[in-house]
């Protein structure tokens, strides 16, 4: 698994709260013109800037306060959806500019809970689009008749604080990143190489092998690692431990003769532009269109938390690598589609398995 490093490509959005939006149209706020009413310009903001702002941001309101915030890359500056006046003048004293919006962060999570409560259904997601400012529930191919009347009615019923869309195809884990991994026959994709106690290991998906299964980087090969932990469904990530002295460079292969050096995790955002690199489709890129969704992939296997795109991928590509620029953002979990037809495919966020493991990117 050798990679040459090369120098980043673009620098990852960092910031969870953001949303990166090109040519969004955004409501500015003013306030009425008077003496005793102090008066703020929104600040001119680069992408990283933003995200320091939204998280300064976050420790001064609360969900019922706002429905998240996005970068407008047009005029530079961060937009923060918000519900009344009273957190707009926040907004505004910070730098920032105000949306007002109809539904808080605290409704759309009361109508997550709604769906999962009554409508977890094989062949759905749903995640919560700060720009829409509604819960984007989505049907694959394989939800019909009574499932879809269901659905339909239990999305109604939640009024402006949701919407229903279809997707093409079936949503599975794509089973079948980076370089190759084998194990046992099954091959999946590597993500990222990180350091725990000191300790090379690498990172992948969780629903591509079990606790204690050897890994090898060629079919029949002699092993390099072994699996010490593996957490699907609910989550979607597995911790590989190298047992041999091979090269694992923070690097993912491009399948061009190059590499992307890694040498940070970020957040996804929405509208950010990422990356993905597997081992069956190789190199594809997308935007992240959805965060903290919820995908039901049958047969009891329901995967939350995860980040929502329309990069496209098969099986195969399974743990590899999504990323912005030098960040590592996501391991590849499931979806609907192909890389011909195009889809839509979920990931696991590298930040949430890093902590779980207590390791970092290295």
């Amino acid at each position: 698994m050798k990679h040459r490093r090369i120098s980043r490509k673009r620098a990852a959005v960092s910031g969870g709260a953001v949303v990166a939006l090109l040519g969004a149209a955004v409501t500015f706020q003013t306030a009425n013109a008077s003496d005793d009413v102090p008066q703020f310009e929104a600040r001119v903001l680069s992408a990283d800037a933003a995200g320091k702002l939204a998280s300064s941001l976050d420790a001064k309101l609360t969900d019922g306060d706002t429905a998240g915030a996005y970068y407008d890359a047009e005029s530079r500056t961060l937009v923060v959806t918000v519900v009344d006046e009273g957190a707009a003048a926040t907004v505004r004293q910070a730098g920032g500019t105000a949306r007002v919006v109809e539904h808080s962060l605290a409704e759309l999570k009361s109508a997550r809970q709604t769906l999962k409560t009554r409508a977890t259904i094989p062949g759905t997601s749903w995640a919560v689009d700060p720009v829409t400012n509604k819960v984007v529930v989505t049907a694959d191919s394989t939800v019909k008749g009574a499932s879809w009347e269901k659905l339909d009615q239990v999305v109604k019923g939640l009024g402006g604080k949701a919407e229903l869309k279809r997707a093409a195809g079936t949503f599975t884990p794509f089973v079948a990143g980076g370089d190759a991994i084998h194990s046992g026959g099954g091959r999946c994709s590597l993500g990222f190489n990180v350091v725990k106690d000191g300790e090379p290991h690498f990172i992948t998906a969780g629903h591509c092998g079990d606790t204690g299964s050897s890994w090898s980087d060629t079919r029949g090969g002699e092993p390099v690692g072994t699996m010490v932990d593996s957490q699907f469904p609910g989550n979607d990530f597995a911790l590989v431990k190298y047992d041999k002295d091979v090269e694992h460079p923070s690097a993912v292969n491009l399948y061009d003769g190059g590499s992307q050096e890694i040498t940070q995790a970020a957040d996804a955002t929405v509208g950010m532009r990422v990356t993905r690199s597997g081992s069956t489709t190789q190199v594809h890129e997308g935007e992240v269109t959805g965060l903290d969704a919820t995908v039901n992939y049958g047969n009891g296997q329901i995967v939350e938390g995860l980040i929502q795109t329309t990069v496209c991928a098969e099986p195969g590509d399974s743990g590899g690598s999504l990323f912005s620029g030098d960040a590592a953002v996501g391991l590849t979990s499931g979806g609907s589609g192909d890389c011909t037809s195009g889809g839509t495919t979920f990931f696991q966020p590298v930040t949430e398995a890093l902590e779980a493991y207590g390791a970092q990117i290295g």
